[in-house]
């Protein structure tokens, strides 16, 4: 989420809980099934960060015009009035003084490292309740069946890029926080997944129209006040590229290519997997160096597109994006 200390905003938390690997029916041989530790771990760090923050927000203390501290039993830890932030969490000073994704100190004060640390903080009890439920849900299944290394880098790398298109077009009087973006990039490099080893899957067609429905159905959350659209988008885009990079399964058959004649021996990839791997690295590449080098001129996103900032939030009658 934006806009005041929000956070980045939502996935829905049964994103992962219809689709799988085994959904798509994978066709190949038995691979080796990873044990996840890395996701279990990012939870725990999530959490802890929470904490500290809660802990730093110190709500008895510093007050607040809005009301009185909800929860108080938990003292130091009593969250911020419904008024000034209903997902049960700290103030925005809190957030922006932790590492919140901040426009003006990124470029004028030369505080790149918020585009990575507003990742592990949330803006409230809510907002970390809902994506770590997500992330358990996505990221366990993918950890398994490529390993921590790989879904590490696709979590931390959508994130960023996420980060990244937040900042570029949300800029003065915002801050966000939130590990949506990163979240979004698993959604897609799902996508990407099916899409790079599409010969080796059977119920090609369901499982495409299912992922699809699920992303759809997030961003489409994503336009509502206060969410971080362009740091789900971003972390899509990222995701999807990485997907094709990362997630390349061998060709059925290369498996038992000790089996098969010398003269026999099939390519462990496909061509058409060779080549989507190629532009996807040069897009990723380009992508992430246009993108950072017009962040650091304070470039505004906005002004080569105007109609994007529809993509962030839709004004209706019920409310507006302003706020």
């Amino acid at each position: 989420m934006a806009s005041n200390g929000d956070g980045k905003g939502r996935v829905a938390a049964a994103a992962g809980g219809g689709y799988g690997y085994g959904y798509g029916g994978y066709e190949g041989p038995e691979e080796r099934k990873w044990w996840p530790w890395l996701v279990p771990t990012v939870i725990v760090a999530c959490i802890a960060v929470f904490v500290v923050e809660m802990y730093e927000n110190n709500c008895p203390k510093h007050g607040s015009q809005l009301g009185d501290c909800v929860a108080g039993f938990l003292r130091r830890f009593s969250f911020q009035p419904l008024r000034e932030n209903p997902l049960l969490g700290p103030s925005s000073s809190t957030l922006e003084k932790m590492g919140a994704l901040d426009w003006n100190k990124i470029v004028h004060q030369h505080q790149g490292w918020r585009l990575i640390s507003c990742i592990w903080l949330h803006a409230g009890l809510i907002h970390l309740v809902v994506n770590m439920l997500s992330l358990l849900f996505i990221g366990i299944r993918l950890e398994q069946q490529f390993g921590f290394v790989r879904i590490g880098a696709i979590y931390l790398l959508s994130g960023f890029g996420g980060s990244v298109l937040s900042a570029l077009f949300l800029r003065n009087n915002y801050i966000s926080v939130g590990a949506s973006g990163a979240l979004f990039g698993l959604l897609g490099s799902m996508l990407s997944e099916l899409l790079m080893n599409w010969t080796i899957y059977s119920n090609k067609a369901a499982a495409i129209i299912t992922l699809l429905f699920i992303i759809a159905l997030n961003l489409a959350i994503g336009i509502l006040p206060h969410a971080d659209n362009f740091a789900h988008i971003g972390g899509f885009a990222t995701g999807f590229l990485l997907g094709f990079v990362l997630l390349a399964r061998p060709q059925f058959g290369w498996m038992e290519r000790h089996e098969l004649p010398q003269t026999s021996q099939p390519p462990k990839y496909k061509a058409y997997q060779y080549v989507l791997w190629v532009v996807a690295l040069v897009l990723l590449l380009v992508g992430f160096v246009i993108s950072l080098v017009m962040l650091f001129k304070g470039k505004n996103g906005n002004d080569g597109c105007h109609w994007c900032h529809y993509l962030n939030c839709v004004p209706t009658s019920k409310w507006k994006c302003n706020t």
